[in-house]
């Protein structure tokens, strides 16, 4: 499964735990110390590095497997938002800054991509008159990053969402800290209740002002992440 937004993000859920050998240490912790999950870390398992321009051409069709197989549906339904997804990805890749993250172990497993945007200049159409002045003038100072997609599998969203190593909370916070940036903007259809709470529980949150009964008017919503 995988949350798609017009031209947002996409989620799917990768989990994992700290190993077995560390029971016996455990049990010597004081008690009310706080005690891992069990399972296995994502981080030993899903290595997360980035692509270049030109690996994201070589790997296009893999991304957009991967992109297909993370939005549901049937066939059709994949085949037209494959071809949607890729037609956006060649687009965004060209702007300044792009960058585009991948998840892998045995085969790509999820991916993640935005860019930098500066108030100068056009950047992302559909964000006109959603933005207060205060991350207007983060885009002028060039502190704010578009997350255009997360492509994960759909127990990241439902397993462990709050924790650090979660897939997607990693993907984005790698994101923000290849680019020094300190806050992060996407955007969701309205409509798009389940991306909308997929976003939610990996930490982002409405604008200010903005809450599901006083949202602006508009067929999409800005939701915002702060490093």
């Amino acid at each position: 499964m995988i949350l798609n937004a017009p031209v947002p993000p996409t989620t799917t859920q990768l989990l994992g735990h700290p190993a077995g050998q560390d029971r016996r240490r455990r049990g010597a912790e004081a008690p009310g110390a706080s005690r891992p999950e069990r399972g296995s870390s994502p981080r030993e398992g899903q290595r997360v590095r980035p692509l270049t321009r030109r690996q994201i051409e070589d790997h296009l069709q893999e991304l957009g497997d991967l992109y297909a197989e993370t939005s549901g549906g049937g066939p059709w339904a994949w085949n037209q938002a494959r071809g949607a997804f890729l037609r956006r990805l060649t687009t965004d890749v060209r702007r300044p800054g792009f960058e585009l993250l991948i998840a892998e172990s045995t085969g790509m497993t999820g991916c993640a991509h935005g860019f930098p945007v500066r108030g100068d200049g056009p950047w992302w159409n559909g964000f006109d008159g959603y933005l207060p002045g205060r991350l207007l003038r983060l885009a002028a100072a060039r502190r704010l990053f578009v997350i255009s997609g997360i492509h994960v599998p759909p127990r990241v969203r439902r397993q462990n969402p709050d924790r650090a190593w979660n897939l997607a909370r990693r993907l984005q916070k790698r994101l923000l800290t290849d680019h020094g940036v300190a806050v992060a903007v996407t955007l969701v259809e309205r409509s798009d209740y389940g991306t909308v709470e997929a976003l939610r529980s990996w930490g982002w949150r409405y604008v200010e002002g903005d809450t599901p009964r006083t949202a602006p008017l508009g067929p999409f919503r800005v939701l915002v992440l702060d490093t």
